[in-house]
């Protein structure tokens, strides 16, 4: 059994914030196995490298024997969060929640134990709640409490709209803390606000109060804005060997540095000791293996160097069959399933990402001789071989 002492000094390493210590201490002292809550909002059908920061301190609490308790926020996606948001998101649908949300138990087990996590839909009551439950809820907090946000006071400053919904938000977030009995919460370091409503709306409703515990956001692959299914500038845990190595290949030495500080089961001093090209090679390599295997990882770094380094087409791709003589080159990539809409696909050839047999092709509008065979390339790493029926 590992003291109480050593267990807050591991969980507590490369937290933002963590609110407040001594509370942490104490609670871990009682001997009982704390609960753990993180909640993610299936904005998305993606759990995305970003939240590996967050789900990798989870495991770190599974692991010495307290309970994680995963919230599906099917219910908060539905307004959206509007933490660090310059503009109100989207309102999605019930149907789009529930579409995005059908992949996030199978991606969250590839980092958590299902030994020692929960998995729960905040829908199971706050579509239950009356009218009269979101009155009383809202009336624990004032406009200009909500006001002190950075965000929404960003916004109100340059007269950007918020949605009242957007104020229910963190309140929302906030009583799903009370509804799970959390012990700890565990957020981006942006979720500061949420989280600590959580532990307000606790005290509120005669509880104790959570600790709160934030971690710092992964700059995306753009290098300029924290990871985001929103932004599109992320790495899903979902993505190929292949596709996780090359996307970590193209970030830039910078940001290569800051996501090594960032991750726990990367050896950053050990790669600042390496050339550039080399350090990245490790990186890549180290999140590959994290996220699916060494086999894996040894693999996709080999993938890469034959098919990126060397300009080599893969041994083994995948192939579609084509009835037709003749094929807009938009129709071919979109069938190729490498995009799903016909914009994302002339925005590709427009970036002269698209090539066939190994010659770029420059115009969206150009119909293809489909020959059994061909060789369709889209960016650095997909190919696909076209067979005619």
């Amino acid at each position: 059994m590992i003291p109480a002492k050593k267990q807050a000094e591991i969980l507590t390493s490369g937290c933002v914030s963590v609110i407040e210590r001594e509370e942490l201490l104490e609670k871990i002292e009682t001997g009982k196995k704390l609960r753990i809550k993180f909640g993610a909002d299936p904005s998305a059908p993606d759990i995305h490298l970003g939240h590996i920061v967050v789900l990798d301190k989870l495991r770190q609490f599974g692991e010495l024997g307290h309970r994680i308790v995963f919230i599906i926020g099917d219910f908060t996606a539905r307004i959206g969060d509007p933490s660090g948001r310059q503009k109100t998101r989207p309102m999605l649908s019930k149907e789009e929640v529930i579409e995005n949300a059908r992949t996030y138990q199978r991606q969250v087990f590839k980092i958590l134990s299902r030994d020692y996590t929960d998995v729960v839909y905040n829908s199971e009551w706050l579509e239950k709640m009356t009218f009269e439950d979101v009155l009383k809820l809202s009336s624990n907090y004032t406009v200009s409490r909500m006001l002190e946000r950075d965000d929404f006071k960003e916004r109100f400053k340059k007269n950007i709209p918020i949605r009242t919904s957007e104020f229910l938000y963190p309140l929302l977030q906030g009583y799903d803390s009370v509804r799970v009995n959390a012990d700890v919460e565990i957020g981006g370091s942006d979720q500061i606000f949420n989280l600590l409503v959580g532990r307000t709306l606790q005290q509120k409703f005669g509880k104790a109060p959570q600790v709160v515990m934030t971690l710092p956001l992964l700059v995306g692959t753009d290098g300029q804005r924290k990871m985001s299914k929103s932004y599109g500038n992320y790495i899903s845990v979902d993505d190929s060997p292949e596709e996780i190595y090359g996307k970590a290949m193209s970030v830039s030495d910078e940001l290569m540095l800051e996501w090594a500080e960032i991750f726990s089961f990367i050896d950053a001093e050990e790669l600042k000791k390496l050339p550039p090209r080399n350090a990245k090679a490790l990186l890549a390599r180290s999140i590959v293996k994290y996220l699916h295997s060494e086999k894996d990882a040894s693999e996709a770094e080999q993938h890469f160097e034959k098919v990126v380094v060397k300009k080599d087409i893969p041994d083994e791709i995948p192939e579609i069959a084509v009835r037709e003589k003749t094929l807009s080159v938009v129709d071919l990539v979109v069938r190729a399933a490498f995009v799903r809409s016909r914009s994302r696909a002339k925005a590709l050839i427009n970036q002269n990402a698209v090539a066939i047999d190994g010659k770029p092709v420059k115009n969206f509008a150009q119909k293809i001789e489909i020959k059994d065979e061909m060789v369709l390339k889209v960016g650095k790493r997909k190919f696909v071989k076209i067979r005619r029926r």
